[in-house]
């Protein structure tokens, strides 16, 4: 008996942003149109950087970009999926590498975050204060107020780059495009996941984690063309997955439960059936009568 080859994963709809929660979409979005910048294509100045929009997820989280007409994105700016070996301490520090991205804010030609602009307007505030009353030298005041703006600034790429270690990320390209295909097809066995806590729904969802986690270590390294045997193998095990999964959520027909729990079935009606309550019964004195 040969296996069926699976059928191929672009007639399943595409991934989309905040699918299950709509509303966070529109919040975000509009959130966006009024604070940033919306890139709105080649009209827009060099360099101009859109906003994007983060969507965390189970396995990692998904960067999508605002259109300037106000509908979907179509494609992800950007997908980080984590590594499924990691320990409790490295799952806190992906939780901080999946916040949200902190805007900057321009000062003539730099840009800084608004924590390290907050934290140098109070650091001077300190260091004045310090200084007149005269309880901190001036020689102290100084370097801490100089050093307090570069240490924000500084200290989250740090931390990111420590926890990048557990992270594969991915820009737009076409090594994007086909994780999100992936992501896609690990988006049912969540689905699936959710719905069941069947251990062979369960263990399908973690083999689909492992195979995106590889799929884009993989392309990290590589390209799509060097590697396009290996990422049609993973493709079609991630099909099989979905496909197996959902056979074992399908019930069968003889499983189908009763329409009314608690009572029996309705027998149906016909010449072999019990007779029917008000059907009327046959009088014995009419037939001696007769």
């Amino acid at each position: 008996m040969t296996n069926r080859t699976p059928l191929a994963s672009d007639s399943m709809d595409p991934l989309r942003p905040f699918r299950q929660q709509p509303r966070r979409w529109a919040r975000a979005q509009a959130r966006a149109l009024r604070g940033g910048h919306v890139c709105c294509g080649a009209d827009c100045a060099k360099g101009c950087e859109p906003v994007l929009i983060r969507e965390r997820t189970g396995w990692g989280w998904i960067d999508w970009t605002v259109p300037a007409d106000g509908s979907l994105p179509h494609e992800p700016d950007r997908i980080a999926v984590f590594s499924p070996l990691a320990n409790r301490a490295q799952r806190l520090a992906l939780r901080w590498l999946a916040r949200r991205p902190g805007h900057r804010i321009c000062l003539g030609p730099l840009a800084v975050r608004p924590a390290t602009g907050a934290v140098t307007v109070l650091a001077l505030i300190a260091a004045t204060l310090a200084t007149l009353h005269g309880r901190v030298p001036l020689s102290i005041t100084v370097p801490a107020a100089a050093l307090a703006p570069l240490l924000v600034e500084h200290l989250p790429d740090v931390l990111d780059a420590r926890a990048g270690e557990h992270a594969r990320v991915l820009d737009a390209g076409p090594a994007c495009r086909y994780l999100h295909r992936l992501a896609s097809l690990h988006a049912t066995l969540t689905d699936a996941a959710a719905r069941s806590d069947q251990y062979r729904v369960r263990r399908a969802l973690q083999i689909g984690h492992d195979q995106l986690f590889e799929t884009a270590d993989l392309l990290q390294r590589r390209d799509t063309r060097s590697v396009s045997a290996v990422l049609i193998t993973r493709e079609r095990l991630m099909l099989q997955l979905v496909a197996r999964t959902a056979e074992i959520l399908t019930p069968m027909a003889g499983d189908a439960p009763s329409a009314c729990p608690g009572r029996p079935a309705r027998q149906p009606t016909g010449r072999t059936g019990p007779r029917s309550r008000h059907q009327p019964q046959p009088n014995p004195q009419r037939t001696l009568h007769r």
